[in-house]
């Protein structure tokens, strides 16, 4: 069985990580490259940037903060946020991200997914999915969150692996921020309907959530922000814990 990872998460917006609830009420969490050096070292499996305001701003992903990133960690990291060309991802992977991950562009043009998967392969492609529940249905949104589109979650995902994606990260706007745990009966439902691998993002709040989203939500990695930058887990005992539940993980 393949290990199960654990990714922390980045959100930068003007040189600074920073953490909301429900994609809002923004607070500093402290300078990326500092914190992603931590996480490589304290065993974190992979790092995720993603340059939250991009896209609604109708800019290019940062790419010098991408260089001196790839200077600092040793693990696989993805960027995110505002790419929208695979001109856009040649840059970042010259710059020395090992994958992008895409979101409102792809929405918008869905063969921007068989692009990239095209020219860099279908493992530097991430399609993360930002989704809300409304009424029972998980549907889509665009721009971090800002403007719904009608899609449905699983429908979208399946259509994006077809494309060519390699993973599939969805992040749930109801649950993000909040600290009550991920969204793992749809975590379940996804798992059920895709074959590439699915991270789960968005409530993370202690350790045994992670532990449900491995073994409810049938994740093959989870990803969090607040509580490793705000100390409330640690990786080599979030790691240890996940063990001994019998979840395999890289110690």
């Amino acid at each position: 069985m393949l290990a199960r990872r654990i990714i922390p998460c980045l959100d930068v917006k003007d040189g600074t990580t920073v953490k909301g609830v429900n994609f809002v009420n923004f607070k500093n969490a402290g300078d990326p490259v500092a914190l992603g050096k931590r996480y490589c070292d304290e065993g974190a499996d992979e790092l995720v940037f993603l340059d939250i305001t991009a896209s609604h701003e109708k800019r290019g992903t940062f790419i010098d903060m991408v260089r001196r990133v790839a200077e600092n960690v040793s693990i696989p990291f993805t960027v995110g946020g505002g790419i929208s060309s695979v001109h856009d991802v040649g840059r970042l992977l010259e710059a020395g991200a090992d994958k992008v991950s895409v979101n409102s562009a792809a929405l918008r043009r869905p063969e921007l997914i068989d692009e990239i998967a095209r020219h860099f392969g279908n493992q530097v492609c991430v399609l993360a999915i930002d989704a809300h529940c409304i009424n029972g249905k998980w549907t889509c949104y665009l721009n971090g969150g800002r403007i719904p589109t009608g899609r449905s979650l699983f429908e979208w995902a399946r259509e994006g692996q077809e494309r060519g994606a390699g993973e599939i990260l969805f992040t749930s706007m109801d649950h993000d921020g909040v600290k009550q745990g991920f969204a793992c009966d749809a975590l379940c439902e996804l798992s059920s309907q895709i074959h590439i691998p699915l991270i789960a993002s968005g409530g993370c709040g202690a350790r045994e959530h992670f532990l449900d989203a491995f073994a409810l939500g049938h994740a093959d990695a989870a990803l969090a922000a607040s509580v490793f930058h705000f100390n409330e887990v640690e990786i080599p005992a979030l790691k240890q814990y996940l063990h001994h539940a019998g979840i395999p993980v890289r110690l």
